[in-house]
């Protein structure tokens, strides 16, 4: 697990300078403003039901962290949601799962940092894994929180473009979650 999390720490800088340059910014802005500090590591079982109409499983939901890293077992069970229908993500054995809407990379960007901080330019994907027949599923999530304050960052507003959110911190935000 340790080497595993240090090889996804290494993925998320990437992923860290290429989410600056797709916002037009030196590859190492985000970085530097301290998004890429911490991670955590979790695995998420999920048992077979008999019966999975009556079960909820993970509703649908965005994650409240900057980036997650999603490595799935070989029971699929992971949903996005795109243009207003739920899509299976196929499991590809050790393959990443990284969410973004609209990309076609698979990347995480959450409405509380990557949303608000891009002003709207990467949007949150939401996800759901819902009750199956099949499993028992396991996956692992690592996550890539942060502990600074957050707003749209001031070099992408304009007259044109201005900020559609304030500027909050993780405690206030975590609050009102």
């Amino acid at each position: 697990m340790v080497d595993y999390s240090n090889q996804v720490m290494k993925l998320g800088t990437l992923l860290f300078e290429l989410l600056s340059e797709a916002l037009s910014l030196n590859s190492t802005y985000l970085r530097d403003t301290s998004c890429d500090v911490g991670q955590f590591a979790f695995g998420h079982y999920y048992p077979s039901y008999l019966e999975p109409n009556l079960t909820l499983g993970t509703i649908k939901h965005v994650d409240v962290n900057f980036i997650t890293v999603l490595l799935q077992g070989h029971i699929g069970g992971l949903q996005v949601l795109h243009q207003n229908t739920q899509i299976d993500v196929t499991p590809v054995p050790g393959a990443l799962f990284i969410i973004c809407d609209p990309s076609p990379i698979w990347l995480i960007p959450n409405i509380l940092e990557c949303q608000l901080i891009s002003n709207d330019k990467f949007k949150s994907g939401q996800h759901r894994v819902p009750a199956n027949t099949a499993g028992p599923r396991v996956s692992i999530s690592s996550i890539h929180p942060s502990s600074r304050t957050y707003g749209p960052i001031m070099e992408l507003l304009s007259e044109d473009n201005p900020a559609k959110y304030r500027e909050f911190s993780i405690p206030e935000f975590t609050a009102h979650y």
